[in-house]
């Protein structure tokens, strides 16, 4: 942390000290596996997900490192398939505060992968993490070649934030109410 980039900084700057497990093919039956528990890829047929394994990349984290870093640039999401990371963002004094922690099936930096703009949180393994991984460059060449998948996938990432987002405004306004009690 406290590095300054210029530019997005890319998965293989993020990650290049991981160790990379190949592609995400081997993976394809854990996939499904988590798949079921989850609702991103619920759509997508078998054949479709051993396609999308072959535009994703796999990584293994040890204990303690920071997989996404907050407020630097990227161009990736992680869909973790083993293990559990710490999501942190600092308070407005800069002490790093847990929003959540996110599990096997949880997806991760979606947002960062569509607009690019600089991450929200920091995300770090709380033990070893197994994850696979998507770039947006990847992510366009999917579209390119693979259209319905690609699109496909965009919509399940657009249903996901749109949940999210309605998550926040609903505690957002909770909060907003507890403070009119107060003020009263």
């Amino acid at each position: 942390m406290g590095r300054i980039y210029s530019g997005v900084m890319t998965a293989n700057e993020t990650l290049n000290k991981l160790e990379m497990l190949g592609d995400a093919i081997p993976f394809v039956g854990r996939i499904r596996e988590i798949i079921e528990t989850i609702q991103l890829f619920e759509d997508f047929e078998a054949a479709e997900l051993e396609q999308l394994a072959a535009y994703m990349r796999c990584y293994r984290a040890p204990t303690g490192t920071e997989i996404i870093a907050e407020n630097e640039p990227g161009d990736f999401m992680i869909l973790i398939l083993e293990g559990w990371v710490e999501i942190v963002r600092k308070d407005t004094q800069g002490l790093p505060q847990r929003i959540a922690t996110a599990g096997p099936g949880k997806t991760l930096g979606e947002m960062s992968l569509i607009d690019g703009e600089p991450r929200f949180a920091s995300c770090i393994a709380l033990g070893i993490v197994e994850f696979a991984l998507l770039d947006r460059e990847t992510l366009s060449r999917l579209i390119t070649e693979h259209p319905r998948i690609g699109v496909k996938l965009m919509m399940e990432l657009l249903m996901l934030l749109n949940q999210r987002l309605r998550h926040v405004s609903a505690q957002l306004m909770a909060c907003m109410d507890a403070r009119k009690t107060r003020i009263r």
